[in-house]
């Protein structure tokens, strides 16, 4: 894997998706550096770089956005990316098991990249994750280079 890391921000507050995603991205052959994060109140303190440092937490060439998130929800986290200048140009890709229409229209307004509906059972995730186009997508188009 040749190339800078795509840095990768994963909003997931469940351990068991979280870690689906992190054992597909190993087998993808980009260098990546994944950063997860808890709830949607950690993604904001992360994006707008809240009590850390730059270097140690670089600004993400790609969001993983949950839905159904503790503190502050997805669509909130997504909208004030979207309303963001230095952010609002990062590719947003919300997983979430929702698939009600009215969170895919307001993702969709806001500007999310894709809306993938997280499938129930481990095969088909791992399948979701193995045709994640996004990245390659990313690795041509850095927002923030």
């Amino acid at each position: 894997m040749k190339g800078k890391p795509i840095v990768i921000l994963l909003v997931e507050d469940d351990f068991a998706h979280a870690e689906i995603v992190r054992r597909n991205l190993a087998n993808f052959p980009v260098a990546h550096r994944l950063f997860h994060v808890e709830d949607g109140q950690m993604a904001l303190d992360y994006l707008f770089q809240k009590n850390s440092d730059p270097r140690i937490n670089p600004r993400p060439d790609l969001i993983l956005l949950d839905l159904r998130l503790p503190k502050v929800d997805g669509i909130e986290v997504l909208r004030q990316i979207k309303e963001n200048k230095d952010l609002e140009r990062i590719p947003t890709v919300v997983l979430t098991t929702s698939a009600n229409g009215p969170d895919l229209a307001a993702a969709r307004s806001l500007g999310a990249m894709s809306y993938q509906v997280k499938p129930a059972n481990f095969e088909g995730f791992t399948e979701l994750m193995e045709t994640n186009f996004w990245l390659a997508d990313v690795r041509r188009t850095r927002p923030h280079e």
